[in-house]
């Protein structure tokens, strides 16, 4: 699933009124570049990583000069080193400085998640495990966060509150003292078609409810790499197979990079994680103008 083209004009365009304010202005632009210019430029990784949000990047450059000439060097997905080269510019000279940081913003952003989702995905290499995000994003960035989850290999999760069950500690805690068990059956049976109920567990009590209320994907939340674990993920298969149909397990809580692999080696199938878009740190990128390369125009 690629990002809406509406939806990504609509994200630049509230990034630039930020930038720019209720009247367009970039007063250092106006004072230092007196003259109508073109400028060649580019964008460059300064660290090595995996590439997203071009499609905002180039949102940006075309929101500030419809007439600017954009030249990807890598597409989304895309490892880079330093040094390479990512996206060449060439334009308004104006347009280019009013357009650099929110580029760069949101470039920087989806490729730090991107970055980091890769590691993770290349942790769990050869297992049966798939790494997913959460719905720990930036408000109103959302879709963004989420694309570029997908550009560094992983899955997406639910989207938001209205695709998907997910029933959590809290649910079950609000509806007491209507057993677990119950509350799985009840949304199994309300819920979107075709569309597994997810089902928290903290303990293997509530694990083994979920699977008897008809839980598609059990999410042993907070369950340490060990015994417990493993125990937890044996005892669920074997009442999904005592009730005759498959049942995906998922853990989340703690898990990092040092720990990853170790969970994907319990034999799991999905591995939500937070810290894909919470705590990612953003790529380092910078936009560079060729120098000598910023000409006035010619005025006929």
């Amino acid at each position: 699933m690629q990002l809406p083209a509406a939806l990504v004009d609509d994200l630049v365009a509230r990034a630039l009124r930020e930038d720019l304010g209720p009247r367009g202005e970039d007063l250092t632009t106006a004072i230092a570049v007196q003259r109508p210019r073109r400028a060649r430029a580019r964008i460059v990784a300064k660290a090595s990583g995996v590439i997203a949000g071009l499609p905002f990047a180039l949102a940006a450059f075309r929101a500030t000069d419809p007439d600017v000439v954009l030249t990807p060097q890598v597409a989304d997905g895309d490892r880079v080193g330093r040094g390479d080269a990512v996206l060449r510019i060439d334009g308004d000279a104006g347009g280019v400085l009013r357009a650099e940081r929110t580029a760069l913003n949101f470039l920087q952003r989806a490729s730090g998640i991107a970055t980091l989702t890769r590691a993770f995905v290349d942790a769990v290499a050869g297992t049966r495990a798939s790494i997913l995000d959460t719905r720990k994003t930036t408000p109103t960035l959302r879709a963004a966060e989420k694309y570029a989850v997908r550009m560094g290999g992983g899955t997406n999760h639910r989207f938001g509150l209205f695709d998907q069950v997910l029933l959590k500690e809290n649910h079950f805690a609000c509806a007491l003292p209507e057993p677990v068990e119950s509350v799985v059956a009840r949304a199994t049976a309300a819920g979107p078609p075709g569309v597994p109920v997810v089902a928290e567990a903290r303990e293997l009590a509530e694990a083994l409810a979920a699977v008897r209320g008809g839980a598609g994907v059990v999410m042993l939340d907070n369950f340490e790499l060990g015994s417990r674990l493993r125990d937890a993920i044996a005892a669920v298969r074997a009442e999904a197979e005592r009730c005759g149909r498959g049942v995906q397990i998922e853990v989340s809580g703690g898990i990092t990079l040092d720990n990853v692999a170790a969970y994907a080696a319990c034999g799991v199938d999905r591995i939500s994680i937070g810290a894909l878009t919470h705590s990612a740190k953003a790529l380092d990128l910078s936009l560079l103008v060729d120098i000598g390369a910023a000409a006035p125009e010619v005025v006929r």
